[in-house]
């Protein structure tokens, strides 16, 4: 008997994604919706952002191994690259963002640790055209869960950076 690991697989990737989402919530709720600076929701996941990256991480990490495996990676097929691209690109932002998620590697870095953390974002739109691209014509009962949490939540960030760049003028 041969067990089809792709359900878990896809769960793990839904849980990467919601705490993905949760290190992003933090300076959104702040700026777009002003009045959750009082509330603790914003404190307490800016206070864990990195360990919930890490985590993050780990469950898009387990995500890949487990898909690639089902599905017999071919480094020679060149639709392997078109079906895998936005993975693999977004779980290297998170294995560099979860490598430097310490102390030790903010003191090392300095302001190049905050450029870096920035590729966060350019992560966020990897993950919209991931998710619905990857589950086009195939969605279980979780896809729309994903689609809705980082479609929302890239275009909460863009509301995000409208408002501050209006701040700025």
């Amino acid at each position: 008997m041969i067990l089809d690991t792709a359900p878990f697989a896809n769960y793990l990737g839904l849980f990467a994604l919601i705490c993905y989402i949760l290190t992003l919530l933090p300076t959104i709720l702040r700026i777009v919706f002003p009045a959750t600076k009082k509330t603790e929701l914003p404190k307490f996941l800016l206070k864990y952002r990195r360990q919930i990256g890490v985590i993050a991480f780990l469950f898009a990490l387990g995500h890949g191994v487990l898909l690639l495996n089902k599905r017999n990676f071919d480094v020679f097929d060149s639709q392997t690259y078109s079906i895998y691209a936005t993975g693999v690109v977004t779980l290297i932002v998170f294995a560099l963002l979860a490598i430097t998620s310490n102390d030790w590697s903010i003191k090392k870095m300095k302001k190049n640790w905050k450029k870096l953390h920035q590729l966060t974002y350019f992560a966020m739109f990897i993950l919209v055209w991931h998710v619905i691209y990857t589950m086009w014509g195939h969605w279980s009962h979780i896809t729309p869960l994903g689609v809705i949490g980082i479609t929302g939540t890239t275009i909460l960030f863009i509301a995000r950076k409208l408002i501050e760049r209006n701040k700025k003028s």
